[in-house]
């Protein structure tokens, strides 16, 4: 059984994630000709070719993708465990943002194990929209972020997959003779669209009776049985019900929570926590 080189395995990882050797080679404080030594014998060790060309540039392999996965893996567990071992304690703040639709579901377990792997590192959150959330990653606002919307340029980590139901008020009247009375966001988002896409091709006449900048205010007019949402089963409360299959609505796809991670000027502290987190279980 052949052991893979953690030294090798860091400068891989850098070079995927700096997308160029002379980027790795900066991040690693070593030569663009001692990075491309470096991935020469990574190669060698696995008997696998990582990199591919493409265009004036190169690409992962099939390969190459696989075993980023497992480099990440194993760098943080190597370096929770010197940690560990050396006693020492991270600490510093990572700036976390975060949907209100998760506040009593997944962000109570995620901040739980960010405790758990670094009892001193200092967690700022920052809660909006998720569309917003990810607007500030992108500009380095904030450094991590769950979101339900789609980021395929960033690192993201699945936290949750969850069904988008069909909610309203505990005592809510569905009248399936009159247009649905929709409650959305007041700005485009991910749950609106698909509320308006499904209607449309089920051919359910509907009309918006409120809109709402936040997520509060969303779940207060839904609250108030001034009309129907389509949300996340995480924004389910005691007074809150879902609409049963009597009422004829389509039916919804789930969403996945993802948490990204900023890519711009990453901390290390972030990259750290994040990498840490994927071994984690949600």
């Amino acid at each position: 059984m052949r052991n893979l080189d953690m030294e090798l395995l860091r400068t891989y990882v850098a070079v995927v994630e700096r997308e160029s050797f002379a980027a790795a080679a900066q991040s690693v404080t070593r030569s663009q000709s001692a990075v491309t030594q470096q991935m020469q014998r990574l190669e060698s060790h696995t008997g696998k070719r990582l990199f591919e060309r493409s265009g004036r540039g190169k690409r992962l392999t099939s390969e190459g993708r696989q075993l980023l996965d497992y480099a990440r893996r194993l760098l943080a567990l190597n370096d929770e465990a010197c940690m560990a071992i050396d006693g020492s304690s991270v600490t510093g703040e990572v700036r976390l943002g975060a949907p209100h639709d998760i506040a009593d579901t997944i962000l109570p377990n995620l901040l739980a194990h960010c405790s758990s792997l670094y009892p001193e590192l200092r967690i700022a959150i920052h809660m909006g929209r998720s569309p917003h959330l990810v607007q500030a990653l992108r500009q380095g606002d904030i450094d991590m972020t769950v979101a339900a919307c789609e980021a395929p340029e960033l690192r993201a980590l699945t936290l949750r997959t969850s069904p988008i139901v069909w909610m309203c008020a505990s005592n809510y009247r569905h009248d399936p003779a009159r247009p649905l009375p929709l409650i959305v966001a007041a700005e485009s988002s991910l749950f609106r669209r698909l509320a308006i896409e499904h209607l449309e091709r089920a051919g359910v006449p509907w009309r918006i009776t409120y809109t709402s900048p936040t997520v509060v205010g969303v779940r207060a007019a839904v609250r108030a049985g001034l009309g129907v949402t389509a949300r996340s089963v995480e924004m389910l409360g005691n007074d809150l019900r879902v609409l049963g299959d009597d009422a004829a609505l389509p039916r919804l796809p789930d969403v996945s929570f993802n948490l990204y991670l900023s890519s711009v000027g990453t901390k290390p502290l972030a990259q750290r926590l994040f990498d840490s987190l994927q071994h984690s279980s949600f």
